[in-house]
């Protein structure tokens, strides 16, 4: 990821009754093994050990992201035949992919307010893909500084063959306060899958140190690229008043949020 912004700069944006007593029926949990299909000749009923989930996810996500990134090639080079092919099977992989099943089953139940249920699917949720439950965007406000962001992955910009995955991301910085403030410095933390984490520090963002004045907001994009084909990142903005000699400055939160191909269906921005 850069020096996050800097090296990359600005560019991509992203805009963007009757009750069935069956349904409030409190409900017991039940185990759900995963398996992965193999050559080998153990048993499929085996159950995987939480490593071993993990492992497996991050293999069947580095399938999905080729065939997003194949996908996006034959439509450029419109080879519609091939990209058709590939649609169905991104379209198989979606349909039986345990995290997805499990994220369309967690929000179904809360839709219906099943809730027994969700949790239900939260926790094996928890079990195969921890990191699934974090959502792509993120929503903190420190000292009446509000910090909105937004990941995007760039499937066309991706080499999951060579384990290299790109993500878009879009703040927007909004005053809330009374008073003036400017950016002074950013601070990120930056985590792939496999738990390596790297810390970036720069001035500003994307080479500037704009001054946000109440009820009004700043908005930039930049790029950040992983290794794996998920991660996370969080940090903060060094930022200081402006209409008083003297002040002091002060640090504003940028909350958790996930980089991830499988993506979410929550937006913020």
């Amino acid at each position: 990821m850069e020096s996050l912004s800097a090296r990359v700069g600005p560019g991509l944006g992203i805009r963007t009754g009757n009750v069935d007593s069956d349904r409030w029926r409190p409900r017991r949990c039940r185990a759900v093994s995963f398996v992965v299909a193999s050559s080998s000749s153990s048993s499929s009923s085996e159950r995987e050990e939480p490593s071993e989930r993990s492992n497996s996810f991050l293999s069947r996500i580095q399938t999905y992201a080729l065939l997003k990134q194949q996908l996006a090639v034959a439509a450029k080079f419109e080879d519609y035949k091939e990209a058709a092919r590939i649609r169905d099977s991104l379209k198989s992989f979606e349909d039986e992919e345990p995290v997805l099943r499990l994220r369309r089953l967690m929000k179904q139940a809360i839709k219906e307010e099943r809730f027994e249920d969700a949790a239900c699917h939260r926790d094996e949720l928890r079990l195969v893909a921890p990191q699934s439950l974090l959502n792509c965007s993120s929503d903190a406000t420190t000292l009446g500084i509000r910090v909105q962001v937004r990941s995007v992955y760039i499937a066309d910009r991706s080499q999951p063959s060579r384990g290299k995955y790109l993500f878009v991301y879009r703040i927007r910085i909004t005053n809330n306060s009374d008073r003036p403030a400017q950016v002074l410095r950013r601070h990120w933390i930056v985590t792939d899958a496999n738990g390596k984490s790297e810390n970036i520090w720069g001035v500003g963002v994307i080479g500037e140190q704009p001054v946000i004045r109440p009820g009004t907001s700043f908005e930039y994009s930049s790029m950040c690229p992983l290794t794996t084909p998920n991660g996370r990142m969080e940090g903060d903005f060094e930022m200081k008043h402006i209409d008083r000699v003297g002040s002091p400055t002060f640090n504003v939160a940028i909350a958790p949020l996930c980089l991830a191909i499988l993506g979410d269906d929550d937006d913020i921005m």
